[in-house]
């Protein structure tokens, strides 16, 4: 099989998938020997139009796992915002370290209603947003030399095959189940839906980065403080606070963390998929 370009196609609010995918699209491009091409689509102004891509573009494309599945306010976008012309794609799921749920069933599922074709598949833990406790410092070492021999065995099965390949076997319901509900520490559903981020203002400087990296531009620029919009709790405000002013204190919300603090610290292991 030829390809022009590897393509690392991303969701990540704190950074977490971006790292991922362009690892393996970076090391499917240097076995390949062709360029790689990042498109990110995390914040609003990356998704105004359509993204094509064609048979000669090799997609690695990843989103987090949120509550078991693609991430629901940027679902309608993963949806409508792509188009593949029997274009190679290679879904990876990032999620952190709980369970992949259908999250990578979902992703590949729904972009291959859109011209895509499955030719392998990765649902990679990572460290959880929520609590430095869940799989710090993940992606490790071993995480990496995982990913290295994935995009060696892709290589190979494409080098095997006249025609593209297509890989069938994934992690997940299919149909794909409802989103996960939420545990409290007590076991008992956690909701905090409408949970918003609050701002110590004795440490915010009005920096604006906040508003910046919100991916659904929610934060207002009038008033850092303020959160009109709606909040997909994605941290990135919590983590890219450069003064460590963002913070969550609903209770509903802590009692989830705890919860997984104290069920999901064992090492979960990725998984992958390329026959």
């Amino acid at each position: 099989m030829k390809f022009k370009t590897v393509w690392a196609v991303y969701f990540s609010p704190v950074g977490n998938t971006k790292k991922i995918v362009c690892h393996i699209a970076n090391g499917l491009g240097n076995e390949l020997n062709i360029p790689v091409k990042e498109c990110r689509f995390t914040l609003p102004s990356d998704r105004d139009g359509i993204y094509q891509f064609g048979e000669d573009d090799l997609v690695v494309f990843g989103t987090p796992v949120y509550a078991g599945r693609v991430p629901n306010k940027i679902l309608p976008y993963v949806q409508t915002g792509f188009e593949g012309n029997n274009t190679a794609l290679i879904p990876v799921a990032v999620f952190g370290n709980r369970s992949v749920d259908d999250g990578l069933m979902e992703l590949k599922n729904e972009l291959e209603l859109k011209g895509f074709k499955a030719i392998a598949g990765a649902a990679i833990a990572s460290r959880h947003v929520f609590s430095e406790k869940i799989a710090n410092g993940r992606p490790d070492d071993k995480d990496y030399a995982d990913m290295d021999k994935f995009v060696h065995k892709i290589v190979e099965k494409l080098e095997q095959c006249e025609e593209l390949p297509h890989q069938g076997n994934f992690i997940g319901r299919n149909p794909v189940g409802p989103y996960y509900t939420p545990l409290g520490i007590d076991g008992q559903p956690a909701k905090f839906l409408k949970a918003k981020p609050l701002t110590d203002m004795d440490k915010c400087t009005n920096c604006g980065v906040c508003v910046k990296v919100c991916p659904l531009g929610s934060i207002s620029k009038d008033n850092v403080a303020e959160v009109p919009g709606i909040c997909i709790k994605c941290q990135a405000c919590v983590h890219l606070c450069p003064e460590g002013a963002k913070y969550f204190n609903d209770e509903a919300f802590l009692s989830h963390v705890k919860m997984l603090e104290e069920n999901y610290t064992r090492r979960a292991e990725s998984q992958f998929f390329v026959d």
